[in-house]
């Protein structure tokens, strides 16, 4: 028994000078020592404002050297193991080439293009690209799975988490809810002639023949009548509008009551979607689409820490949006940072969770 424990649960030194070599964190483990799997996905095809969020898993993984890894809420829960997966530099190559097509694309429906063959052709190619993307996620995220490890992706745009729920909802049969903390409600049909755009992730989870039992969406503040009216017709869905939290807040209610609230709109098992522009945009200035109000990190992580203490168990997660907004990666250090620490400790949760 005891060599099975030390397998499973490798101790290291956190004093130990690290090669940046090592998946993240500086952890000196390879993905098969490690129980969290972390998979990268630097994909933003259908981006529609700012730019670069297909550099934020590199921009985390290089601030991620710099965090200490004894965390007050999660002790030493990095002792089972965290890992990146490498960045796909074939997907890499794939997102810069259906980008430019896409750009092209949103450039001719904003002039008013009457050329509509051509539009046609250009969102058909896109769309296709996008729908094999999702289906690496699948293929990878799965692999993580059947492994028997616990699985975190980190994108890229919210386009990218559509394979990662699919692979999670064949895990456990649909039997789990999706905590979504975001801007946007994400429930579009299509943006721009995307299918799978960034503004319609939920709207294809929630119609998905895998869908999820529950959708709790947290800090949404930008959003269409068209998505609204979706939400509210739908019994699996509950959004907690920012207007309205902060409403709460501002005649006195507390954080940890509205956090209640949340929680009780959930499963027992939870996955977490995070898109970082849920957080105010003093966090993280350059995600793409920026929206004021939002929250603070500290109401995210007391958020993950109910969720914990409530009993349910979180089952898997993604990070999005965290961006370059186009500016180099040492320019947007910022950024970087703040994702690291909230990958950390979503990391931390999830293998808490799975304790």
């Amino acid at each position: 028994m005891s060599e099975k424990t030390e397998k499973t649960t490798p101790k290291f030194d956190p004093t130990t000078t690290i090669s940046a070599e090592f998946g993240i964190f500086g952890i000196p483990m390879t993905e098969e020592e490690s129980k969290v799997v972390l998979v990268p996905v630097p994909w933003e095809v259908t981006t529609s404002y700012g730019e670069g969020a297909s550099r934020g898993p590199q921009i985390i993984r290089d601030a991620s050297e710099q965090i200490d890894l004894f965390d007050i809420e999660v002790g030493k829960a990095y002792e089972v193991g965290y890992h990146m997966r490498e960045l796909p530099e074939d997907l890499m190559q794939q997102n810069d080439k259906y980008k430019a097509i896409a750009q092209e694309l949103i450039g001719m429906r904003t002039s008013m293009s009457d050329d509509t063959a051509k539009m046609d052709k250009l969102a058909a190619e896109v769309n296709a690209a996008c729908e094999k993307m999702s289906q690496w996620v699948y293929d990878q995220c799965s692999d993580v799975l059947n492994k028997g490890k616990l699985l975190g992706m980190v994108g890229g745009d919210h386009s990218t988490p559509l394979g990662a729920i699919r692979a999670v909802s064949d895990k456990f049969k649909g039997d789990f809810g999706v905590l979504h903390i975001d801007a946007h409600a994400d429930l579009r049909v299509a943006y721009q002639g995307f299918k799978q755009s960034h503004a319609s992730i939920m709207y294809n989870v929630m119609t998905d023949a895998k869908k999820p039992k529950k959708l709790v969406q947290v800090g949404i503040r930008d959003f269409c009548e068209e998505e609204y009216d979706f939400s509210e017709a739908r019994p699996d869905i509950k959004t907690f509008y920012d207007l309205e939290l902060k409403r709460r807040m501002l005649k006195g209610e507390t954080w940890e009551k509205i956090c209640q609230d949340i929680l009780k709109e959930l499963p027992q098992n939870v996955y977490i979607s995070f898109d970082i522009d849920g957080l105010d945009p003093a966090f993280c200035p350059h995600t793409g689409t920026p929206v004021p109000g939002g929250m603070s990190v500290d109401q995210i992580f007391f958020l993950f820490r109910e969720l914990h203490n409530s009993g349910r168990k979180i089952i898997a997660f993604d990070l999005n949006e965290v961006s370059t907004g186009g500016l180099e990666p040492h320019e947007v250090e910022w950024d970087g940072n703040v994702g690291a620490r909230i990958l950390y400790k979503m990391c931390g949760w999830l293998a808490k969770s799975n304790a």
